[in-house]
């Protein structure tokens, strides 16, 4: 699923006074400004060996899964993002290990895209953004 997809998604509710700015739309914004240091972690992360599938866990809130890496209240940003990987989430039951497989398959070159996990109230979704875009 790519960001936009879920920034496109029909407002409900109908009139313009009524719309609800998303808040993916802050994080679109947030990642503008984190991309050159979050593809400096990733190739980190696969260089040194770790994973060849790194994640990032963009959040508003407390989450233990990851290490910290941009913090919003530091950086005067909307969303904070953790590092983590696909083992990782593989550990903690996340991604079930018989899905293993399918989603590595799902899984857009590092080099090109970062592989976020978008954890927002009404639940959580990977989503894959270009580094150019």
């Amino acid at each position: 699923m790519e960001l936009q997809d879920l920034l496109n998604q029909p407002e409900e509710g109908g009139g313009e006074s009524q719309r609800k700015e998303s808040p993916l739309k802050s994080l679109e914004q947030d990642l503008k400004l984190y991309k050159e240091s979050l593809k400096e972690v990733s190739t980190e992360i696969m260089v040194e060996g770790l994973s060849a599938f790194p994640i990032f866990v963009a959040h508003q809130h407390e989450v233990s899964l990851g290490e910290p890496i941009l913090n919003r209240e530091d950086l005067g940003t909307g969303w904070s993002i953790h590092a983590s990987t696909l083992e990782e989430f593989v550990e903690k039951g996340i991604i079930h290990r018989d899905k293993k497989d399918r989603f590595i398959k799902q899984f857009k070159n590092p080099d090109d895209f970062m592989c976020l996990f978008v954890v927002v109230p009404e639940g959580a979704n990977f989503v894959f953004y270009p580094y150019q875009n």
